[in-house]
């Protein structure tokens, strides 16, 4: 929780004054260093809605949050945080994404998108044939491969049979008993070369030859039909993770099950029973799918079967537990637009990416007049030995007459040697290479894309006010995040000592409810509940009870026991609080009986019992004292006659 708040004021302080400033007025310096009023201004009118503290709303007391983030980033700045590798890889990766939308990458992207989107309307039934080769084959097997598949599609094509082809001939396995048939599959089960190859063939068609990486491929198309549409239904669920409940969870979703025939109402019972929580105060009711969509594939078979709305199924058994599963509503189709944030980042995670990567590689060369040096290849042919291969390549420094020029974009130089160190340290995390050759063709496709990069985001930090601005922000944030951590939440964590001397001062703040251990008995009919009462009242057993209630497979009364704090939702809202037998309580369809064996008092917790609290609030005192020791430490100075001028202004 200390992790949230401290990065909601990571967002609070908003962008940072690396945006040129048309008017350089200087609203404080912290030992020294100028913080512009234009930043303060641009974050107030930006993040006022966002403070929750009514004093920290005016101009005044919103400086004071100001100043506490600023001297928090000084801080980790003086700590050498801004230095450390994790820092560094966390703040490479996010502007990496960030620059994307400038990169060109976008409207790239978006088209993949909406060719996803178009292709996922249909689904295609498709037999192929695989030659296996790798990227990294040698010239002569790649040719080889290639030769074998150029004549087995041209036997295809003149009528052979095509699974008698593929039984005698492909490399995938299990071909030999599958004949290269894939099933029906929709955009994205297969990689990307695959997928267009096979959308790009009519039915009863062979396709052109494809590479993958897993080698050349033909494939023909032997059905195309309309993906199914979207469903929604509700659920309830049963956990069956150990320690989840006191109850057999199978029998419980059968107790539920049965109550369902007998006239109960779905969503009553999912609100009162479903541990799947976010669903259950809807009724069970889940957000729209179709089949691949799930983790559950047994879940969406199942869901799939149910013929008309209000059909509900058998209990099904799936890795999260038991469900029970109501059809609602069959979707109709949604738009492009509707989907297309799901699309976009489905793009960028997959094969897809590569296309991508090109085409900016492409723009980026020419907008920075790139040009290319001496090839790489003869001359890392000999320096890099074959020990690369297990990664135990140890470079030496390449002479300077040797150091040539790979290629110059805009006013960088890259040089052999730059290459030669992204190869050594590249190796560590390589996938096993057939050869060298391989090897350094995939490092250099590497390399030249991340040098071009890296010099269109240090151009466009420069060249744009606002991406310098946003990654100003995430800068500071990362720093704040950290800073945090090593001065106060791990701090907290660590220091069992203090966290027990704090929990002794403050432990009148944990403090437990009333409590009761009781036997709560739900049942279906009010003329039921009243016989429980009178059982109870004979001194029958709650199993014996619920036995009796439940005969020949029915289910009229569900029991859970256990010990409850008043005011816990497995009580009755208006419970009276004393030993004995409740009266009957309404809840939902059901009807409550609750047996208080005994009243526990209001006490103190132990610190085991509310560790996490204790832990959150010792975070908060360290903090505050934290905080005092750098208003000490840093000088902060505040110009008053621009503070003065700000306020005119934000009023």
């Amino acid at each position: 929780m200390k992790n949230i708040l401290t990065l909601l004021l990571v967002v609070l302080m908003g962008t940072t004054s690396v945006i040129s400033q048309k008017k350089k007025d200087v609203l404080l310096t912290i030992d020294g260093n100028p913080v512009y009023a234009d930043e303060f201004e641009r974050v107030y009118k930006k993040n006022l809605d966002l403070v929750q503290d009514e004093s920290q709303k005016d101009v005044d007391g919103y400086m004071q949050l100001f100043i506490d983030y600023k001297l928090k980033i000084a801080e980790a700045k003086a700590q050498g945080l801004d230095k450390k590798e994790p820092y560094q890889v966390e703040l490479r990766k996010y502007r990496d994404q960030l620059s994307r939308s400038y990169l060109f990458e976008e409207k790239l992207t978006e088209d993949l998108a909406k060719e996803a989107y178009d292709r996922s309307k249909e689904e295609i039934n498709a037999s192929h044939i695989l030659i296996e080769v790798g990227f990294e084959a040698k010239p002569q097997d790649t040719l080889a491969a290639y030769n074998k598949i150029k004549s087995l599609r041209e036997r295809a094509l003149k009528g052979e049979d095509f699974e008698k082809l593929a039984k005698e001939n492909s490399q995938e396995p299990n071909a030999d008993k599958s004949g290269g048939n894939l099933g029906y599959f929709s955009v994205f089960s297969m990689v990307y070369p695959f997928e267009t190859a096979a959308y790009n063939t009519k039915v009863g068609g062979i396709s052109e030859i494809v590479r993958t990486n897993f080698g050349y491929h033909i494939i023909k198309v032997n059905d195309r039909r309309a993906r199914l549409p979207k469903i929604v239904v509700s659920h309830i669920m049963i956990s069956d993770k150990k320690g989840a409940h006191t109850f057999d969870p199978e029998e419980r979703i059968n107790e539920i099950a049965t109550m369902l025939k007998q006239g109960q109402s779905f969503e009553s019972l999912a609100k009162e029973f479903s541990d799947d929580k976010n669903s259950a105060v809807n009724g069970g009711k889940l957000k729209p799918f179709t089949k691949g969509e799930l983790r559950a594939p047994e879940f969406e078979d199942a869901a799939y079967k149910l013929k008309n709305i209000g059909d509900i199924s058998k209990p099904v058994k799936t890795e999260f537990g038991w469900h029970i599963i109501r059809l609602d509503e069959r979707v109709p189709e949604t738009t492009f637009e509707e989907q297309k944030a799901e699309l976009e980042k489905r793009v960028k995670q997959g094969d897809r990416a590569k296309v991508v990567v090109n085409a900016v590689n492409k723009k980026i060369k020419e907008k920075y007049n790139y040009k290319k040096g001496t090839d790489y290849l003869p001359f890392f042919d000999t320096y890099v030995s074959d020990s690369v291969l297990t990664r135990n390549w140890d470079m030496k420094p390449i002479p300077t007459a040797q150091d040539k020029t790979l290629f110059t974009i805009g006013d960088r130089t890259v040089k052999f040697s730059d290459f030669a160190s992204y190869v050594a340290d590249r190796q560590r995390s390589t996938m096993p290479f057939a050869d060298k050759e391989s090897l350094l063709a995939s490092f250099y496709d590497e390399f030249e894309t991340e040098k071009l990069k890296d010099y269109y985001r240090d151009r466009l930090e420069v060249e744009n006010p606002q991406y310098a601005a946003v990654l100003g922000e995430y800068r500071d944030g990362l720093l704040i995040f950290d800073v945090m951590e090593k001065n106060i939440w791990n701090a907290a964590k660590n220091d069992s000592l203090g966290l027990k001397q704090f929990y002794e001062k403050t432990k009148q703040n944990y403090r437990w409810k009333q409590r009761v251990d009781a036997d709560i008995f739900s049942a279906t009919s009010q003329m039921t509940a009243q016989r429980i009462q009178k059982m109870l009242e004979e001194g029958r057993a709650p199993e014996e009870i619920k036995a009796e209630l439940n005969p020949d497979g029915s289910v009229n009364v569900l029991l859970t026991q256990g010990i409850f704090e008043v005011g816990e939702q497995e009580l009755p809202a208006n419970l009276e609080i004393k030993k004995g037998i409740s009266t009957i309580y309404p809840s939902n369809d059901s009807y409550i009986v609750v047996n208080v064996k005994e009243v526990l008092p209001e006490g103190i917790k132990e610190l085991d019992e509310v560790k996490g609290r204790v832990i959150s609030n010792y975070q908060t005192e360290l903090e505050t004292q934290w905080m005092d020791q750098l208003r000490s430490k840093y000088d902060v100075e505040v110009n008053n006659k621009t503070l003065k001028k700000v306020k005119r202004q934000l009023k």
